[in-house]
């Protein structure tokens, strides 16, 4: 049975656990997760790829070697900041909410995860397929030191996968690819007072920008996702203010819909950069193709199945931002992501989630595992 006091008490202990990143150093609450799962008789094995970079994982073996379920919190938050009422690693309570760095980005879900084991073997519960449970560092700067190295090495091979990084008990089955990119543009040094005599890398980088904001991307309308965006991040130029600037620098940050193709968008991007007739190179830093999932997907049914009852609504719906469900798809892993945190509140000041919120959201969750491992042997499809 889920026990509200104790789900609320390791809440409050992990958000007293700093693990911002960057830094990045996730062993103190490696080691505290690792103790919980131990207490409940869980063997778990902390990994860590870098250093001071722990992972946790644990194996709930099934009876059956078939249909593996991973479920997938993560460690890591981003930095607190300044400004904070209640301060970031207090894990205050007021008037129903716990606040702390990470409340609902994501050791509001972490504890749910934790408290549903606990729940279910004090309650003797016996998977049908093996539940592996996995709490992953550097969510928050890519995941190359967590969810991938375990993905790509194969230390893992679930074939279903629960990503506990949502908010509201959404139902994830969606999700637009990105495409990080810097573009550096090249000028010529001159006087500031006869600024003809040289190139301004700034006026032909601003050049740039317009072109990229205004191109027009074909894509097929998706009834859970907007459509493509860009954002210039960051932009820097020059080295003093009377002199021409000879060089400029600005990054990007596009999002793409499900069906469009990476290669092609950054064909069309230098097609159009290429009529400026301007000194440019583009560098890409990291591309992550968009993801979907069926609605029909006994993940998504077993999801809304289990919210009956408990929550008033348990929508889906599509993610506009990344998240780690994207690097499933290579390993064709049929995936979906939820979580109980509240809506707005991730990397915001005063972070927080709600404590009904988060029972409500350990209830779901150990109704959901109980559902999905009764599942048809005819369930077992992978579909993205």
């Amino acid at each position: 049975m889920i026990n509200k006091e104790r789900l609320i008490r390791l809440t409050r202990d992990l958000l007293r656990i700093n693990s911002e990143n960057p830094p990045g150093n996730e062993k103190a609450i490696a080691s505290c997760v690792a103790s919980c799962l131990g207490k409940i008789g869980l063997k778990a094995r902390i990994r860590a790829f870098y250093k001071d970079r722990d992972n946790v994982s644990a194996v709930w073996a099934g009876k059956r070697r078939d249909g593996a379920l991973l479920i997938t919190p993560h460690l890591d938050t981003v930095p607190a900041g300044s400004g904070w009422t209640q301060g970031p690693f207090s894990g205050n309570i007021r008037r129903g909410r716990i606040y702390g760095r990470g409340a609902t980005d994501c050791k509001g879900n972490l504890a749910v995860a934790l408290e549903v084991l606990t729940s279910l073997t004090q309650d003797g519960f016996r998977p049908e397929h093996d539940v592996i449970f996995l709490a992953t560092a550097d969510e928050e700067a890519g995941s190359s030191k967590g969810l991938i190295p375990f993905l790509e090495k194969n230390i893992i091979k679930p074939d279903f996968a629960l990503i506990l990084d949502s908010d509201d008990c959404n139902i994830i089955v969606a999700q637009k690819g990105l495409i990080h990119f810097m573009v550096k543009v090249s000028g010529r040094k001159a006087h500031g007072a006869y600024p003809h005599r040289g190139v301004n890398a700034i006026d032909h980088a601003c050049r740039l920008m317009e072109i990229l904001k205004n191109l027009r991307f074909g894509f097929k309308r998706h009834s859970l996702l907007q459509p493509p965006t860009v954002n210039i991040g960051t932009i820097r130029g020059g080295d003093k203010v009377n002199m021409v600037a000879d060089w400029c620098v600005f990054e990007a940050d596009l999002r793409f819909s499900p069906g469009m193709d990476s290669k092609k968008i950054l064909g069309q991007i230098k097609r159009g950069f290429d009529r400026a007739r301007v000194d440019y190179e583009i560098v890409v830093s990291d591309i992550q193709q968009p993801y979907e999932i069926s609605t029909r997907h006994p993940l998504v049914s077993s999801l809304k199945k289990a919210a009956r009852g408990i929550v008033k609504d348990s929508p889906v719906k599509g993610s506009e931002g990344a998240t780690v469900i994207t690097f499933f798809k290579k390993k064709n892993i049929p995936a979906v992501a939820t979580g109980y945190g509240a809506s707005g509140c991730a990397h915001a000041t005063d972070e927080y989630a709600r404590v009904d919120d988060l029972y409500r959201g350990a209830l779901v969750l150990e109704r959901f595992i109980r559902i999905f491992d009764k599942r048809e042997a005819g369930a077992y499809f992978k579909s993205s």
